[in-house]
């Protein structure tokens, strides 16, 4: 009997992004007058958990780029399912030429420490400063310390953690959007 390692083969591809799967966020900035935007984004990851900061991969090329690269500020903000078709929007339409907030009828609601809003519909909000930029490429990396998260109270449990039970977070697939499903596991269940 063969076994399954023996019958498997890898090909080799050429470098490319690979990482899978990537979460979907709402990233919103505002320009010099006040007018805020929303910019989809799925090259995002937490790069550091004290201080806690997140980073995000954004191409110069977009309008988003230069909102946050003056005005060192920006909410990443946690979409559910419910609001994928405004999310995938805002990724694909350019705020220099629309309002997003007007075409997808989410609601901008006041940050506590940064100019640009949260949005209303995201169950997480989470604020940001800019603390360095790196040009990486065709990306360069926005690197923004944590200052305030908003957590919508239903979806806390009885210790005010997440209960992700309770919320609809997707993700992206190389070129699609996966839900996700249930807890298989938690950090350290190999040690018990």
């Amino acid at each position: 009997m063969m076994s399954r390692k023996s019958i498997l083969m890898k090909v080799k591809k050429r470098p490319w992004a690979a990482l899978f799967p990537c979460p979907v966020v709402l990233v919103t900035c505002i320009d010099s007058n006040g007018k805020p935007n929303i910019i989809t984004l799925a090259w995002v990851g937490v790069a550091c958990s004290d201080p806690p900061m997140i980073s995000l991969g954004i191409r110069p090329q977009r309008h988003s780029f230069k909102l946050i690269n003056d005005s060192k500020e920006f909410v990443v903000n946690i979409p559910t399912k419910e609001i994928l078709k405004e999310s995938d929007f805002c990724g694909v339409v350019s705020g220099s030429d629309t309002d997003k907030f007007a075409s997808t009828k989410l609601t901008a609601e006041p940050a506590e420490k940064v100019k640009p809003p949260l949005i209303q519909e995201c169950p997480v909000n989470i604020e940001c400063v800019l603390k360095k930029k790196i040009p990486l490429g065709v990306h360069h990396l926005f690197i923004g310390e944590i200052v305030s998260v908003h957590v919508d109270q239903d979806i806390l449990n009885e210790n005010g953690r997440i209960d992700f039970t309770k919320i609809s977070p997707f993700v992206y697939n190389q070129g699609e959007y996966w839900s996700l499903d249930k807890k298989i596991g938690a950090h350290g269940f190999s040690k018990q």
